[in-house]
Parts: structure tokens; C-alpha cells; sequence
């Protein structure tokens, strides 16, 4: 009997291993957590990693990321957003503008939150992906969803580079800042 309990023990070690790998993002997140609350030791080697994991960004990656977000709508996604609906009547324009926003929108985020980690180099490199993939579906080509707004990716790139000015971007990077006229 005791040989048996020894056993299911040293299966138990081997199911813990395989748990860990099985665990989603906010499980695994958790988990962290709670390691680094009972080892405090660890914290300055888990900051190091996290670092190095959020340094590795290459804007031609991201742009290649901005593009395929952008690209990925058809007809079929246009629809299920524009015509009438309980609310009220939305143009195919007006949804498909709402469609690349929120294609856009965790790539501005990902920007902002690099700049609010004080990962400025990161940050602009990131920037750089954006304007680049905004770049290269600027014409719209045979995207049915960009051709209904054609002004989409001018408009959103000057919205990027707002938002990485306004969250310090253009002030970290060295950019000259804005002389405010004094009134007399």
C-alpha cells in the first residue's frame, strides 16, 4: 500500500508540469502573481524577461500585423454592420470605418502602453509598423472594405502619431516641442 501511494504521488508531480502548460494567458498571469508575491527574490529576473520579451519588436512585423488586420473584412463583415437594424439605418461606409478602427485599435494600444512603460525606442518602432502598414493598404487595392473609406489609412496614421505625440512619444523621442505664444 505504500508503494502505491508513493506512485500516485510521483504522478501527481508529472500532471503539475503538463497543468502549467495547459493554463490560458490570465491563468498563467495568476499564477505569476502569486509566485512573485511569495518569492520577492524573483521579481528583478521576471522584469528582465518581460523587458527583453517586449524589446524584441520589429516594425516591419508589425506593419506585416496592421495589414493583415486591415485586409481581413469582407462583404460578409461589412453587412452584418451596415443597412437597418433595430437602432437605425448604418452606411456601409460609417460600419466599415467601425470595422478597421477596432481592427486598428490594439495596435495603437500596444504603442501607448510601450510609451507608458517607458519603452520609448519600442515605442517608436511600433509607431513605425503602424504608419507602414497603414502605408501599404493606402490605396485600397481590391479590398472592398477600404474602398469605402478611401481616406481610412491617411486619417488613421495621423491619428497614431497623435496619440504617440500625446502620450510623450514626440517629447521622449527629442522632437523639437510647441512654443506656445505668450499674450500680453
Amino acid at each position: 500500500m505504500a508503494g502505491k501511494d508513493a506512485k500516485s504521488g510521483s504522478d501527481r508531480k508529472g500532471e503539475g508540469a503538463n497543468v502549467l502548460e495547459k493554463l490560458d494567458n490570465a491563468e498563467a498571469a495568476s499564477v505569476l502573481r502569486k509566485l512573485l508575491d511569495r518569492h520577492s527574490e524573483l521579481r528583478s529576473e521576471a522584469e528582465a524577461i518581460a523587458l527583453g520579451m517586449l524589446g524584441e519588436i520589429s516594425p516591419f512585423s508589425v506593419a506585416h500585423e496592421v495589414e493583415d488586420a486591415l485586409l481581413q473584412f469582407d462583404y460578409d463583415d461589412l453587412n452584418g454592420r451596415a443597412g437597418s437594424h433595430s437602432w437605425g439605418y448604418v452606411e456601409p461606409s460609417e460600419a466599415a470605418g467601425e470595422l478597421l478602427e477596432e481592427a486598428l485599435e490594439p495596435f495603437v494600444n500596444d504603442m501607448k502602453r510601450h510609451l507608458e512603460m517607458g519603452l520609448e525606442d519600442q515605442a517608436a518602432q511600433f509607431c513605425q509598423g503602424i504608419l507602414l502598414g497603414l502605408f501599404r493598404v493606402r490605396d485600397g487595392g481590391e479590398n472592398d472594405i477600404l474602398n469605402w473609406v478611401p481616406d481610412f489609412p491617411r486619417e488613421a496614421a495621423a491619428n497614431a502619431l497623435k496619440v504617440w505625440s500625446e502620450t510623450g512619444g514626440a517629447e521622449r523621442a527629442g522632437a523639437p516641442a510647441r512654443k506656445r505664444r505668450r499674450l500680453s
